[in-house]
């Protein structure tokens, strides 16, 4: 794959995993001005001081699916109280939001000024929000003692995946409603081991597969992420087996 590079950025002591970045210049890990004069804007005021090679396009994939307009910062002048990224600045709301499980919280938020949104389906996206940052992201890369990556938990068995299968194998999506922001979280992270753990093989969780390829496959991914890497992904998916029969049900 030469059109691809890949890189781990590490801030602080903290691992941030970053995304394929085609060879040719790109801006496709914080949303151009005309990218978001392109969605129906919620919020004329988020500024996402972010880039490709941090967790900034997972951001971006959430924004896109929640219909909210980002605007992109100048690194130079990012408030995030460490200087990592991705940090977002609400200047209608006079806030400053850093990591990125708090930053999708805040776009929910923020998207809930307008679209109703139930308590009980908001508590439940939050909570996946929470679990993909303090439990997925520590199966899906291992660390050394001074935050260094340099493994995946997804090559041996792993009674959380196997429990995330089973849900997967009722329902399309992380909420039996459809695809949420939950989904971006979770589905980044699994998402994200593909890129950097080339010919890793998941197919001992058939579901887990099947949805990674629906979220893989979505337009706000292609978007946020970049076309060569959803190709990548969706061809690597699909050399695990094919579609596991939907939700049980067939």
């Amino acid at each position: 794959m030469g059109k691809f590079l890949a890189a781990f950025a590490i801030y602080g002591s903290h691992a941030s995993i970053s995304a394929f970045v085609p060879s040719v210049p790109s801006h496709r890990g914080v949303a151009s001005q005309s990218q978001s004069s392109s969605l129906t804007s919620l919020s004329m005021g988020l500024t996402l001081y972010g880039s490709p090679g941090s967790r900034s396009p997972l951001v971006d994939w959430a924004a896109d699916e929640l219909q909210i307009s980002l605007t992109a910062g100048d690194l130079t002048k990012n408030p995030h109280p460490f200087g990592q990224i991705p940090c977002l600045v609400d200047e209608d709301n006079d806030a400053t939001v850093f990591e990125s499980g708090a930053i999708l919280m805040h776009l929910l938020d923020v998207a809930a000024t307008e679209m109703e949104s139930s308590t009980k389906r908001r508590a439940a996206i939050m909570s996946w929000i929470v679990w993909s940052n303090a439990s997925l992201d520590p199966i899906c890369f291992l660390e050394t003692p001074d935050g260094k990556v340099y493994d995946t938990g997804l090559k041996k068995p792993n009674k959380r995946i196997d429990a995330l299968n089973e849900i997967l194998s009722k329902q399309q999506f992380l909420l039996s409603d459809g695809f949420t922001i939950a989904d971006v979280a979770v589905a980044s992270y699994l998402l994200y081991v593909l890129q950097f753990f080339r010919g890793i093989d998941l197919s001992r969780w058939p579901h887990v597969v099947r949805y990674m390829k629906d979220c893989a496959g979505r337009e706000g991914y292609g978007k946020a992420f970049g076309s060569n890497v959803q190709g990548f992904l969706l061809e690597a998916l699909a050399s695990m087996g094919g579609r596991e029969k939907l939700f049980g049900m067939f």
